[in-house]
């Protein structure tokens, strides 16, 4: 097939088939996730009178790149990264966890430090594997299903449509899993509202990103992949 032809194509017709840039995505994706869990969750940010943790400036992104795998390469291999990413979050906070209970050597100073970076409570490390698995999957199911519904029209609906589902999902689960009793009802409220917002927000903004890299996949993949017949079950890591 010449590059630049797209064949549109049904995610089960793929089997086994060579995907040029499909492994390089999947580990942006988890290194994104990671990243943004890891350094920018600890810290928070004031900025023009606005406070806002850190992390939230890059975790959307793994979001878009979640949309870029379901749009291109269809839901199961979008399926396929996310559990790569439960599974990386886990070793991530097993290994945190783990490094933290070590006793510091004599003379070291910095372990007070290294215990307010990297040493988050069981419940936040619950709710956050709880709300990304269930918030990825419901972005890649919308997604994908908008996909058929529209005949692969207006991805920008889709990516937004998607997103304010996903981020919501995340959101309904993460900030009452990790705060409610800590905070008070009004501040759960609050800070899920502004973060779902600003995640959403985000989303819009790299609308066009997503239409460059999206199209300039689909061309250099020569494929166009849409889910009409595949099984939506979220509890299978295989490709079929």
């Amino acid at each position: 097939m010449n590059e630049g032809a797209v064949q549109r194509v049904d995610a089960g017709a793929l089997g086994a088939r060579p995907l040029r840039y499909y492994d390089f995505f999947m580990a942006a994706f988890v290194a994104i996730l990671l990243l943004s869990n890891l350094i920018g969750a600890a810290k928070l940010s004031t900025v023009g009178g606005f406070t806002f943790g850190a992390g939230i400036l890059f975790f959307p992104l793994g979001y878009v790149i979640g949309d870029v795998l379901t749009e291109v390469y269809g839901y199961a291999r979008a399926r396929r990264c996310v559990w790569a990413g439960f599974g990386a979050m886990l070793f991530m906070a097993l290994m945190s966890w783990v490094v933290v209970a070590l006793p510091p050597a004599d003379g070291w100073p910095d372990q007070p430090a290294y215990e307010a970076v990297f040493g988050s409570t069981w419940r936040i490390v619950v709710a956050s594997l709880i709300a990304f698995w269930a918030g990825e999957f419901a972005n890649s199911f919308v997604l994908a299903r908008m996909k058929i519904l529209t005949q692969g029209r207006h991805l920008w609906m889709r990516t937004i449509g998607s997103t304010v589902v996903g981020q919501g999902v995340d959101s309904l689960l993460f900030y009452p899993l990790a705060f409610l009793g800590n905070w008070t009802t009004a501040q759960v409220l609050t800070v899920m509202v502004t973060n779902w917002a600003m995640k959403v927000g985000w989303e819009a903004l790299l609308t066009p990103v997503t239409y460059v890299v999206v199209n300039s996949l689909k061309k250099r993949e020569g494929l166009d992949v849409y889910d009409a017949g595949t099984d939506f079950t979220p509890f299978r890591a295989r490709l079929s």
